[in-house]
């Protein structure tokens, strides 16, 4: 049969990006509290493409990926990528996995355990050199300092997102991530809240007002203090409970400034 993708293009127009997204993808990942957790991943595989060719082979980026069923993780990126340039003669290479993962939190008072879901994604990139990041979205709640400051009764809370990226030199885990996050947060969220739970988180909030541009700078203080960490990102967004918009702050660092 014809190999439709194979045959040339003459509008001289190379491609950055082309190949597959949003492949659904069981995976395994290291679980700092219980060894290992399973879950299931969003995949993004994309190569370049030289202008001559018409278009890529969709298929190799699913049998790649198979190849490697059981053994995605951050070891073995490195391996998947060169692979995929391979295969697929590419000069460049891009791999993106995207999973929920979940951590087991007490409430603060009573003691009631409930699982918390956390958005992560290891991100990949080779060309001449390689590249390699994880990101980690942390939920949190935030009360306005100003509110609290010029209201006689109470002050706006809501919850808010905040979204770290992060390179570095050795392993890192997920959970003490998380953990930094929350702790530079009004208070962290928890799946299940009985009333003196609820009553505690409410007061401590209260106690510990916090402006988006606040979370992101103690994330950032926090993260610069870490050897390990080589560069990041920090990002906050603030779905405000009195405005029909959100607030955001970001930064972004490395090492060397």
């Amino acid at each position: 049969m014809n190999d439709i993708q194979s045959q040339k293009d003459d509008r001289r127009i190379e491609i950055n990006k082309v190949g597959v997204k949003n492949i659904r993808y069981p995976i395994t990942v290291l679980d700092k509290a219980k060894g290992i957790q399973h879950t299931v991943a969003s995949v993004n595989m994309y190569v370049d493409l030289p202008h001559r060719f018409k278009g890529t082979h969709m298929s190799r980026f699913v049998e790649i990926l198979n190849r490697y069923k059981g053994d995605i993780a951050i070891k073995t990126f490195s391996k998947i990528l060169m692979e995929m340039k391979q295969k697929l003669k590419a000069k460049t290479a891009h791999l993106e996995v995207e999973f929920p993962y979940f951590v087991e939190k007490e409430a603060p008072i009573t003691k009631s355990r409930s699982l918390m879901e956390y958005i992560c994604r290891f991100c990949g990139s080779s060309n001449e050199n390689e590249d390699f990041y994880v990101g980690i979205t942390v939920p949190i709640t935030t009360v306005c300092p100003c509110s609290k400051e010029i209201s006689q009764f109470g002050a706006h809370n809501q919850r808010s997102v905040v979204t770290v990226n992060l390179r570095f030199k050795k392993f890192i885990w997920i959970e003490d991530i998380i953990q930094l996050v929350e702790e530079c947060a009004s208070c962290d969220l928890y799946s299940i809240l009985k009333r003196p739970d609820e009553k505690f988180v409410t007061e401590k909030a209260y106690e510990n007002p916090m402006f988006v541009e606040d979370v992101v700078r103690e994330v950032a203080k926090r993260l610069k203090k870490d050897p390990n960490i080589t560069w990041f990102t920090v990002e906050s967004e603030n779905f405000e409970s009195i405005h029909n918009h959100s607030a955001y702050a970001f930064v972004e660092r490395s090492q060397e400034e």
